[in-house]
């Protein structure tokens, strides 16, 4: 590891010409937030604060990192998850002055030393993909979060961990929901897991998907992406949920609906999606079809209950990148992608540039709002917080005008009509 202690700690500072690369190609496919970066740049809004940020170290999320630097922040990084470092990415960003701490295959100890490398000096912002920078300063440093103006949270499951604080009395700064923003979850969650899923499958397997039977255990935002994108490649698409509406949704939309316990005997390809622990367990495992590949999408790796498959199995080998086959003493062989970690980020690149653009940008004025009210005085609740929904629709418009596309906007009659109750028939 190349190491300078207080500053970074990466793999391998020779591969920042590669990572610069990357990332420069992400940054022409990111309008909004270049948009953002040309506005704020002159201004420095962010000057004199500390942003520190727990989250996948992907290309996306070095322009993310430089568009906070180039608008006077001082930044600290850490990745949220021990398979989706991109070593080149974090060596760019290192080598461009960046305090980051993150590699790809890190254990427990490297990752949570990471994190807490990076506030070594108290941040005044923090933001996170899964909870974990906010979990650890609350439960190791809570004497920190007083001079914690605020924080922002990307993804669901760390919406539902921050919620659940919030509601036991146990959050300490207020957190703004970027995972919640229209912009972020009906795009980034939908579009960009259903593609980078089934990328991250098909760089770990090269199988064919079409005519298969593909299980997908979950059908939130997330999972009905990867159900979508998986019948657009000819795929037998079964759904597997707990939610009953859910559930419906998935019938309506052409999908079969049945138990995991029916889903396991006749998949061939598994992803969940959930959230929840122990969706996939051993007598699952041991139900599945000779070959049947298995991996997850959801943020922990909790949804796959390895530790049951291996008292099932009597051997595993690595059988090609990011693809582990298990012999089970049933005498089957299954497949796990990723060793059950996310399989978009730990075999492929993660979401398209072109969604992320809108998850950072709000990412980005979510931070901007919490600088913004702490410099007027104003003091936020410690409680999760949904973003504007005007700041929504501006993202969305500037998409839109990057994309060369315009829409029709409301006459004054018509906004006077659509508040007139007094209108009937």
């Amino acid at each position: 590891m190349d190491h300078k202690e207080g500053a970074y700690k990466v793999h391998d500072l020779g591969l920042a010409e590669e990572g610069r690369l990357l990332m420069e190609w992400a940054e022409t496919r990111m309008p909004v937030l270049k948009s953002l970066r040309d506005k704020y740049a002159e201004s420095q809004p962010f000057k004199g604060y500390k942003i520190t940020g727990c989250l996948h170290v992907t290309k996306e999320t070095g322009v993310l990192v430089e568009t906070f630097a180039a608008c006077g922040a001082e930044v600290a990084w850490s990745g949220c998850n021990p398979l989706s470092t991109n070593d080149a990415v974090a060596a760019a960003l290192a080598e461009a002055g960046i305090e980051i701490y993150a590699w790809y295959g890190q254990n427990t100890e490297d990752f949570y030393w990471s994190i807490d490398r990076t506030i070594d000096k108290v941040p005044d912002l923090t933001l996170d993909d899964g909870a974990d920078l906010i979990f650890r300063v609350h439960s190791n440093f809570p004497e920190m979060a007083d001079a914690i103006i605020g924080g922002s949270e990307e993804t669901t499951t760390g919406v539902h961990r921050l919620r659940a604080m919030a509601d036991d009395g146990k959050l300490l700064y207020p957190v703004y929901a970027v995972n919640d923003a229209e912009t972020k979850w009906d795009f980034d969650n939908v579009y960009g897991t259903g593609q980078s899923t089934l990328d991250g499958i098909l760089r770990a397997s090269s199988v064919l998907l079409a005519g298969k039977n593909f299980v997908v255990a979950g059908y939130g935002h997330c999972g009905r992406g990867v159900a979508m994108r998986a019948k657009g490649m000819g795929a037998n698409v079964i759904v597997t949920e707990v939610k009953p509406t859910a559930a419906l949704k998935a019938t309506l939309e052409g999908m079969r609906v049945m138990t995991m316990e029916e889903a396991a005997r006749v998949g061939d390809i598994f992803v969940t999606a959930t959230g929840m622990r122990d969706i996939i367990r051993g007598q699952h495992f041991l139900s599945m079809r000779e070959g049947a590949l298995v991996c997850n999408t959801g943020h922990y790796d909790v949804e796959l209950n390895l530790a049951e498959l291996a008292e099932v199995s009597v051997s595993n080998r690595m059988v090609r990148a990011d693809n582990r086959e298990y012999t089970m003493e049933n005498g089957k062989k299954i497949n796990i992608l990723a060793d059950g970690r996310l399989v978009n980020l730990a075999a492929a690149e993660g979401h398209p540039s072109e969604v992320m653009d809108m998850s950072f940008a709000n990412q980005f004025m979510a931070h901007l709002t919490l600088v913004q009210r702490k410099e007027s005085g104003e003091t936020l609740p410690n409680t999760v917080i949904d973003l504007p929904v005007e700041l929504d629709q501006e993202i969305a418009g500037i998409k839109l005008e990057t994309m060369g596309l315009s829409i029709d906007r409301l006459t004054e009659e018509q906004v006077i009509y659509a508040t007139d109750y007094s209108a009937g028939t």
